[in-house]
């Protein structure tokens, strides 16, 4: 198993239970990838490496599976999953319970409380089977066909509307107060503008999953969710060899048959390799392309990477005076003044801008999860996406070296967009932590460019699609060698699906030694 990262350790996970010997190898000091967690920004407070909220681990079947709770992993959740203060005061609120999120946008927009409990409708009806069809290899073809049972021949043609409905389009036709930038900010937690297409899916996805499973965090930090997938995979008797990453797959005859660390060690390999790292990454680089189909070099050539990230820690030694108070019960918060504010800071990324104005989401640590600081103290971040490469900057002359100055100079405007919302907070701030673009993808080398998703969540690169066309599954052109990333599908998110759907596939090949049948169908389906 190639990285430790929480697909990873899904992966060695469901191999163990299969009584496999396993073993992961992970190049950085520790294991969990963007699931780690630390001391910092201040004594006595906790920060987040990256990953913080998961909704779509607590929503995932493969990370139920593993009943993890067993292992010492506790939830934790705030008063509201989320929060949108509005210019002047006011709020957009997110709970779990959905009778009180729509009564609360019926009072900012009229109408909006009947469209909010139709979209929660929609989602009592469909929510289990597009969970099963989501976390599954494509194509889905029993959740597919319990979806289409359940919407029958005009309801699938409408669904399929819906789904690749703009956000944008979706408010214009349903929403008529500030409530539904609760969608819109959701849809912006992936690189989908608000007129981009699917973009009304993901924003519904994430907003019901708050309903049906709050977006909770693991007590102690998001590393805790890494220490339990490890403490389950030790008593399997799995392996984890942190500090020396596979540099190289070595293959024989079409099959992936050992791996060479960094040190200069060669495993063999049995029976598979699991790769939980990014496509372009494994193809050509840990694999010659004198192994791969010509054809598969000029479609990691066109291989779309998300949008960079940078991100702030703060220690603040009281909770955020929000001029709306009722947003500090709320573990996420997104900062935006309105959703033509959201285009416009999608389109100065999409054009290679650093934005004037930054989206930020921005998570309440201790409001989620006392045990994050000390007593009366708030433990917080936030983060903004920017271009992964700069051409400009709509708000100052940034150039996108993120050397130090730059880096201040940008925090800077983060909490200046804070600001908009709770006046002079900054007087607040004990310490503070940045992370740029480049700091991330040196923490972990599958956030490339700080590239959080393990590429663009565009529609031209998910399904079969992702990361290549012919490359919509764990196979790979190699036999004996998974894709168990994020670049495989279903993509980003802290969900498990990517490693455990590799392991399954890598279970299933195995046993009916089809692996050289898999290989040679994926290097038709790729085409020369």
């Amino acid at each position: 198993m190639i990285g430790a990262g929480p697909n990873g350790l899904v992966a060695a996970n469901v191999l163990a239970d299969a009584g496999w010997r396993v073993v992961v190898c992970e190049e950085q000091a520790e294991p969990g990838g963007g699931a780690r967690s630390g001391p910092g920004p201040a004594p006595g407070f906790r920060y987040d490496h990256c990953s913080a909220f998961f909704p779509l681990a607590a929503a995932s079947r493969a990370m139920q599976a593993l009943e993890l709770e067993r292992y010492g992993l506790r939830w934790s959740h705030a008063e509201h999953v989320l929060a949108h203060p509005l210019p002047g005061g006011g709020a957009a609120l997110l709970s779990r319970d959905a009778a009180r999120t729509a009564a609360g946008l019926e009072a900012l927009g009229a109408g909006d409380g009947a469209a909010w409990r139709r979209l929660c409708g929609l989602w009592q009806r469909l929510g289990p089977h597009l969970l099963d069809a989501l976390f599954v290899p494509f194509p889905p073809v029993r959740p597919g066909c319990a979806l289409a049972a359940e919407l029958r021949g005009p309801g699938l043609l409408r669904f399929a509307r819906f789904a690749l409905l703009p956000v944008r389009r979706l408010i214009e036709e349903e929403f008529s107060g500030p409530g539904s930038l609760l969608l819109a900010g959701s849809a912006l937690h992936a690189d989908l503008m608000p007129e981009s297409a699917g973009s009304s899916l993901y924003g519904w996805l994430l907003t019901m999953l708050g309903h049906q499973c709050g977006w909770p965090v693991p007590e102690g930090g998001a590393g805790e969710l890494t220490a339990a997938l490890v403490r389950r995979l030790a008593e399997r008797g799995g392996i984890v060899r942190c500090g020396d990453g596979v540099r190289q797959v070595v293959v024989r005859h079409g099959r992936a048959v050992a791996v060479r660390t960094s040190s200069g060690v060669e495993i063999a390999v049995r029976r598979a390799v699991l790769a939980a790292m990014s496509a372009p990454r494994l193809y050509g680089d840990l694999v010659s392309w004198d192994h791969l189909p010509p054809r598969l070099r000029d479609d990691m050539r066109r291989f779309q990477w998300d949008y960079s990230t940078f991100k702030v820690d703060w220690a603040l030694r009281q909770p955020v005076p929000w001029l709306a108070a009722e947003v500090a019960g709320a573990g996420t918060i997104h900062i935006a003044a309105s959703l033509d504010e959201l285009t416009d800071y999608s389109a100065q990324i999409a054009t290679g801008r650093v934005p004037a104005r930054p989206f930020v989401l921005a998570g309440q640590m201790t409001a989620a999860d006392p045990g994050r600081s000390p007593a009366e103290t708030q433990a917080m971040w936030g983060y903004t996406h920017v271009p992964q490469r700069v051409r400009g900057d709509a708000g100052g002359d940034l150039t996108g070296s993120w050397d130090e100055k730059e880096r201040e100079v940008f925090a800077d405007r983060l909490e200046a967009q804070i600001a908009r919302f709770a006046p002079e907070w900054q007087d607040l701030i004990i310490a503070r932590r940045i992370t740029s673009p480049g700091q991330f993808e040196a923490g972990d080398a599958n956030l490339v460019g700080g590239a959080l998703n393990g590429g663009t969540t565009a529609v031209h690169q998910q399904l079969l699609f992702r990361p290549t066309p012919g490359l919509g599954r764990p196979e790979t052109p190699v036999a004996g060698l998974y894709l168990a990333s994020s670049s495989a599908h279903p993509g980003g998110g802290v969900h498990g699906a990517c490693g455990a759907n590799a392991a399954r596939t890598a279970l299933r090949a195995s046993r009916a030694r089809l692996q050289r049948a898999s290989a040679a169908g994926i290097r038709v389906a790729i085409g020369r």
